[in-house]
């Protein structure tokens, strides 16, 4: 049912761009490293292009049914809200996309929330201004504290305005080096073992060279000892979800048995020292994805030794242009990183691939698959297939301009509950 959002504030004061935003030494490189990491060039929000002046921003909130329920924290959802965000400039479009949930039980946002913040405060503060990077939009939309969902739509649909206004792909407007990127299905508790082993013995046939599997109480170390006897050899982790305390610990270390490629956010997203501690007891890499929602909590992390790996997704750090400054931190530390990639449209689905074409995305990144996807998208998505060198599934990155697409704005006028034009 259509969304009333109340009227728009008269009176918006925003703050200007500040100058001089000299980058900092961030991360560490241990002692112990035998490899000399060659740094990603400086400045890489700025191409020495021409000035770009952001003329209209058009926000959609989409109302999509799912072909399978979503669980979170508050239950499960039928349906997905997510919005789109149009930025217009010199005759061109870009696409972005915030996709935090129905209700903010994944975290803070909430996607109605989002379109209503768009629209009262960050937009205005973008609409009928030159924005020359992303660094420069970053600093426009800085007065606003957290919303980084918000920012996180307008920042994608940022780069791609830039990559088709610089006639490239996104991927190659990022840096990114790979030309696929190798993907990987993850998997929740089922109504019976045998399902939940024939979705994971189909995938590993298919080709993918991950999975994924949630863990919880309750769905925990014995899931995992039914799980190497069928599958001794294929490379997996799971995911906590926070789910887990230092409590745990005797847990944690018998995790150790199960060759697992990674421990995804074992503790609660704020608790980096009680990961420190467990990834010095355990050999088992840690995983960090919630915990990582800006730079600073990344450096801190980074400092305090509390993960191996690294999962970035662009709307939960607040767009590309942090998602890269966190990358290359890592980067500098010897950490790699791989990227999430949520249930949304193709359109951030796009933006997230040609992020993990990046040097230092080296682990498969999430693939939803389509029977747990949206029931129709506004674009079409990118799709694996079996790269014949390896016989792995990979998303092979398109030549097109931007994310490659444009969304079909009847699709869009199909699933719109509530929009807004500045």
């Amino acid at each position: 049912m259509p969304v009333n959002l109340p009227p728009v504030p008269t009176s918006v004061k925003h703050a200007p761009p500040r100058n001089g935003n000299a980058p900092r030494p961030r991360g560490r490189v241990p002692l112990s490293s035998v490899c000399y990491i060659v740094p990603y060039p400086q400045n890489t929000t700025n191409h020495g292009s021409r000035s770009m002046q952001i003329e209209s921003i058009e926000a959609f909130l989409l109302d999509i049914p799912l072909r399978a329920p979503l669980r979170h924290p508050g239950g499960q959802w039928d349906h997905l809200q997510t919005v789109l965000v149009a930025m217009r400039s010199q005759g061109l479009t870009g696409w972005g996309e915030a996709s935090p949930g129905n209700a903010p039980t994944i975290g803070e946002e909430y996607a109605a929330g989002v379109l209503q913040s768009l629209r009262d405060w960050l937009v205005p503060a973008l609409v009928k201004t030159a924005v020359d990077t992303g660094d420069e939009l970053q600093e426009r939309l800085a007065a606003f504290r957290g919303n980084r969902y918000a920012k996180a739509a307008l920042d994608l649909a940022w780069w791609d305005l830039r990559a088709r206004q610089e006639g490239k792909p996104l991927h190659q407007m990022l840096q990114g080096v790979q030309p696929s990127v190798a993907v990987g299905p993850n998997f929740d508790q089922m109504e019976t073992i045998e399902q939940f082993f024939e979705a994971i013995s189909r995938a590993e046939k298919a080709g993918f060279s991950r999975v994924g599997l949630k863990f919880r109480p309750g769905w925990d170390v014995q899931m995992l000892n039914f799980f190497r006897h069928e599958f001794p050899t294929i490379d997996a982790h799971i995911d906590c979800e926070g789910g887990l305390r230092l409590d745990h610990m005797e847990m944690l270390c018998r995790l150790d048995d199960f060759t697992l490629s990674m421990i995804e956010q074992p503790l609660p997203p704020d608790d980096l020292v009680g990961h420190a501690m467990v990834q010095e007891a355990i050999r088992t890499p840690i995983c960090l994805d919630e915990a990582i929602n800006n730079l600073a909590q990344a450096d801190m992390a980074l400092e305090l030794h509390s993960c191996r790996f690294v999962k970035i997704e662009p709307g939960r750090v607040g767009g590309l242009t942090p998602a890269m400054q966190i990358d290359a931190s890592c980067r500098t530390s010897n950490i790699p990183c791989w990227a999430g990639i949520p249930v949304q449209t193709a359109v951030g689905q796009r933006h997230a691939l040609a992020l993990a074409a990046r040097q230092n995305f080296t682990y498969p990144a999430d693939y939803v698959q389509p029977e747990e996807g949206l029931v129709d998208d506004v674009a079409p998505a990118a799709q694996p297939q079996i790269d014949p060198t390896d016989q792995i599934q990979r998303v092979p990155l398109w030549p097109e301009l931007g994310i490659g697409v444009a969304p079909d704005l009847a699709q869009i006028e199909k699933f719109c509950v509530a929009r807004f034009q500045l």
